[in-house]
């Protein structure tokens, strides 16, 4: 399976990111059957960046029913529910007790109740829940990562050319696209400000994340559910949960995607049973169809510096950016060339919905993301390849890749593919001797 990697094919995938290039009316299924131009929304995955995200869905001031929920675990669909309808009322939040689903098919009934559903589950579940909205016609607001595998990156292409086909609006949560300091600066990068682009830095180097010790009773499915930031057939690691976004960052500015990847990583510091398989580190060299390359390096060290941003060096001048809403050009002499007024900047969270619902209740069709973030999850994806395998990886290889990570079957009895030694100690890659792919 070949993947033009292109700046042509880059510019034609990501331009319904912005919004606005395709504008076609179409009708959503079933809206305009309700009163008042209501949307029915369903929530699958309610922890706190699906709960989240339906609070932001809801402070559009659009006129909005949440209908049903879907989670693994009632307890955090109970939490979510509580949360939701303290806010916003019951006649907002009209979830029946049997529209409060649980388990591992909850999704596909959470699914037909609505017009625009939600995924925030664990990425491991993306290409199956994404896969199955677009069958069922539904309009998407879906986090990132969009998958943990190169056979999830497949799905979810796949379903990617469904959704197109069929007009659904897909937003992902790779929310630095609606974020003004990126737009509005990489805008200037592909003007030529700086000239061309020939090397960058992107980082998300961090203490780490929170840790869910196994409680008694539970069986192996359960624990890796509770504790899903430290398997991969849940997480895909840090570089694919967290330091997507400055990969996607990467990808944006280069108006392309990389056509190798090679690095390393491993455990140092984050080492406990609790933590899984999962490396604390990677740092990789992605290179680029132009020869240029882009140093990656994210880490979980408690206690060392942080560093959460992206930089790149063009032929006549550099870039600096952050999630701070930092945007500033610089030619080699250090002039300032262009910097972003940081005040009173909108929330970017925010704003993907206040665009999603904002189209969707006119009727419009502009919002394609689903492409591009498969894109660059699946550069993610190859740069743990190239590090967990310590060996230099191309696109395709990666892309073609026929390890699945996902279980062989959904229930609580049900066994992952990676579990416990003896000593309660998980498995994990070691570079030079796993392989990937």
């Amino acid at each position: 399976m070949k993947l033009e990697n292109s700046r042509r094919d880059f510019i034609k995938t990501s331009a319904l990111v912005t919004g606005g290039l395709m504008t076609s009316p179409f009708v959503l299924p079933g809206a305009y059957a309700a009163p008042a131009n209501e949307l029915k929304l369903a929530l699958i995955g309610c922890g706190g960046r699906g709960t989240g995200a339906a609070f932001q869905a809801m402070e559009t001031g659009h006129n909005i029913k949440l209908v049903a929920m879907a989670d693994a675990f009632r307890d955090r669909l109970d939490n979510s529910y509580n949360a939701l309808v303290g806010k916003y009322g019951a006649e907002k939040i009209a979830v029946s007790e049997d529209m409060k689903l649980t388990g591992f098919d909850a999704y596909k009934q959470a699914i037909a109740e609505a017009d625009v559903v939600i995924l925030a589950t664990p990425p491991g579940f993306r290409p199956i829940h994404f896969e199955e909205a677009v069958k069922q016609g539904k309009q998407v607001f879906m986090e990132k990562p969009v998958a943990v595998d190169a056979a999830g990156i497949r799905k979810v292409l796949a379903a990617a050319e469904e959704a197109k086909a069929k007009k659904l609006n897909v937003v992902v949560g790779l929310q630095r696209h609606y974020q003004a300091n990126y737009i509005e600066t990489i805008d200037r990068i592909h003007n030529g400000d700086i000239g061309e682009i020939i090397n960058g830095q992107v980082y998300w180097n961090d203490g780490g994340v929170w840790v869910r010790e196994r409680q008694p009773g539970q069986t192996e499915m359960e624990y890796q559910m509770r504790n899903w930031y430290y398997f991969n057939w849940l997480c895909g690691d840090h570089i694919n949960e967290q330091h997507v976004h400055n990969i996607d960052i990467a990808n944006w500015v280069k108006q392309g995607y990389p056509v190798k990847a090679e690095g390393t990583g491993g455990r140092l510091v984050r080492t406990g049973k609790e933590n899984g398989e999962i490396f604390d580190h990677h740092v990789l060299t992605f290179t680029y169809e132009d020869g240029s390359v882009i140093h990656s390096e994210c880490r979980h060290f408690p206690g060392a510096q942080n560093r959460v941003d992206e930089s790149f060096q063009g032929t006549k001048g550099t870039a600096y950016l952050s999630a701070g809403n930092h945007g500033v050009l610089k030619d080699w002499k250090g002039n300032v060339l262009y910097e972003h007024d940081r005040k009173n900047q909108p929330n970017p969270y925010q704003v993907e919905h206040d665009k999603l619902w904002a189209a969707l209740f006119n009727g419009e069709y502009k919002f394609a993301d689903a492409e591009n973030a498969a894109k660059s999850t699946m550069t993610a994806i190859m740069g743990r390849y190239a590090t967990y395998s310590g060996k230099p990886l191309t696109w395709d290889e990666a892309l073609n890749g026929q390890v699945d990570l996902m279980p062989e079957t959904f229930a609580w009895d049900a066994m992952p593919k990676v579990l416990p030694g003896d000593d309660g100690y998980y498995p994990h890659a070691v570079p030079g001797k796993t392989k990937v792919i």
